[in-house]
């Protein structure tokens, strides 16, 4: 602790101490508050915040101490409540239907200094915070894990522009009040549970026998509001023919009850703004302009105060590839739910959206920059290619297990890369490793092992990944966030933000 020592010396007069061979200081985060003074450094691979002074902000943080009047306070879930007592721009925020937002899934923790460097001057707000329940289990963090590591890399970068976090992908009520009592700003609905999924292939003999069982009033209802009844919405005429009509009661009529009941019981009881997103797309029933329509127009008049709402869209969107599909009919379904978004007042929300370079210009001229577009296991992929570049053999051990585990990984994923293309290891160098990273096949299996790798132990109990690939993300964590800039700056750009 010596040199946190002279580091403290230095803060207390109000300078920021230089980077040295044994510690990084990270001088965006040097802030002052009343009589404390606070920064951010890093000892080997531990981050602590230094404190100086005295006050309130001082004797909250807990820390060892390192000279008079100062401590080292390590990056704990309770100082990171102490951050967010006394400095707003750590606390998660919600930002409407205004302006753009991406969600910057990060897997590892480790990502968020990057995005924040990527979007700092860009026309977008970042969602930091933003984790599926499958991908916590799978990686074995919890919630106030991703909400940690997001208010503490805003707080490292100084970052002051406004950040969200988002409770995704839930399903159960339970989590839903659960995310909220920890202070996430968004919640994205997914109502996959309650879409009959056999109903889009069903004949139309199949489709009337199970409407007809269906409560008298609700059919009633559904009848008198839309039965051979045409909707002008922003030039597109959308018609509600018998058939139509009744695969779509059958398709969302639960999951249309169930996102008005979430958001009367939980979302507008908050006592502050939640970005309250609808996902419809969990499904391989593919949202079409009018059944777009029929869910928004359902939802808005059961006063469900929609931010944004996520389709299936045509074609497909696998995860860590570009966009597979007819781009031409993409882009005529795009404009109509771009219109539909629009008429209603929310914004257009694109999941899966990570390398979908075909159809990122499609998308910005049609939603014109206001939009929500997740991403996730991109930043996962680009931390591989750092390791790639750095640490081979640590690359080829991953590589190994990937191909050796990847059936397992397929109940939870639907993606369809052809693995025996993947160029066999032997035939690359170390100095060529990163070259994976730019074929498909081998993105998508990356993508889909990352839990099984980080969670992988031996006999013994020790993980056999997992802390080398934090150790070496931590020694290189320059060129990752290089790495995240250039990348994710690739799709802010196609997309025009």
């Amino acid at each position: 602790m010596e040199m946190l020592s002279s580091i403290m010396e230095q803060l207390q007069t109000g300078r920021v101490g230089k980077e040295t061979s044994a510690v990084k200081v990270y001088e965006q985060s040097y802030t002052k508050h009343d009589n404390v003074y606070l920064l951010m450094v890093k000892v080997e691979s531990d981050k602590f915040i230094l404190a100086s002074g005295n006050g309130p902000l001082y004797d909250a943080l807990t820390g060892e101490d390192v000279g008079e009047n100062g401590k080292a306070c390590p990056l704990t879930h309770e100082n990171r409540l102490v951050l967010n007592r006394y400095f707003d721009y750590t606390v998660p925020r919600a930002f409407g239907t205004k302006v753009a937002t991406m969600g910057l899934g990060d897997r590892l923790g480790l990502a968020s200094p990057g995005h924040i460097e990527t979007i700092r001057h860009r026309d977008v707000k970042p969602v930091l915070a933003q984790q599926s329940i499958r991908e916590l289990n799978l990686t074995n963090r919890s919630m106030n894990d991703v909400l940690d590591a997001a208010a503490f890399a805003v707080f490292q970068e100084g970052y002051k522009g406004g950040y969200g976090a988002d409770g995704d992908h839930i399903k159960k009520e339970s989590d839903i009040k659960y995310a909220l009592s920890l202070g996430v700003s968004m919640i994205t609905l997914d109502c996959s549970d309650q879409i009959d999924k056999s109903i889009e292939e069903a004949t139309a003999e199949t489709v009337k026998q199970e409407y007809h069982k269906l409560p008298k009033d609700v059919k009633e209802y559904y009848s008198e509001k839309y039965l051979d009844k045409t909707f002008k919405i922003n030039g597109l005429s959308l018609t509600f023919n018998e058939i139509d009509l009744m695969r779509n009661v059958l398709l969302y009529n639960e999951a249309i009850t169930y996102t008005a009941h979430v958001y009367h019981e939980y979302i507008s009881k908050e006592d502050r703004a939640i970005d309250f997103e609808i996902s419809i797309d969990e499904t391989e029933t593919i949202t079409s302009p009018v059944s777009h329509f029929f869910v928004a127009n359902e939802l808005i008049q059961k006063q469900v105060g929609v931010v944004s709402l996520a389709p299936r869209f045509c074609g497909e969107f696998q995860k860590g590839i570009d966009y597979i599909g007819d781009l031409e009919q993409f882009e005529h379904e795009l404009s109509e739910h771009a219109l539909i978004a629009e008429h209603f007042g929310y914004k257009l929300s694109i999941h899966s959206g990570s390398d979908k370079f075909k159809v990122f210009p499609t998308i910005a001229k049609y939603t014109k920059g206001i939009l929500h577009i997740k991403t996730a296991g991109t930043n996962w992929l680009e931390a591989i290619r750092v390791i790639a570049k750095v640490n081979p053999s640590l690359y080829r051990t991953m590589h190994r297990f990937a191909l050796e585990h990847f059936e397992e990984t397929l109940k939870y994923y639907h993606v369809t890369p052809d693995l025996k293309s993947i160029k066999s290891l032997d035939d690359v160098p170390d100095e060529d490793l990163s070259d994976y990273m730019n074929d498909d096949a081998a993105r998508q299996l990356f993508h889909v092992t990352f839990g099984l790798i980080l969670s992988n132990k031996d006999d013994n109990g020790h993980f056999t990944m997992k802390d080398d690939i934090f150790q070496t993300l931590s020694d290189y964590e320059e060129t990752y966030t290089e790495s995240l800039i250039t990348h994710i700056g690739k799709h802010l750009d196609k997309l025009g933000l």
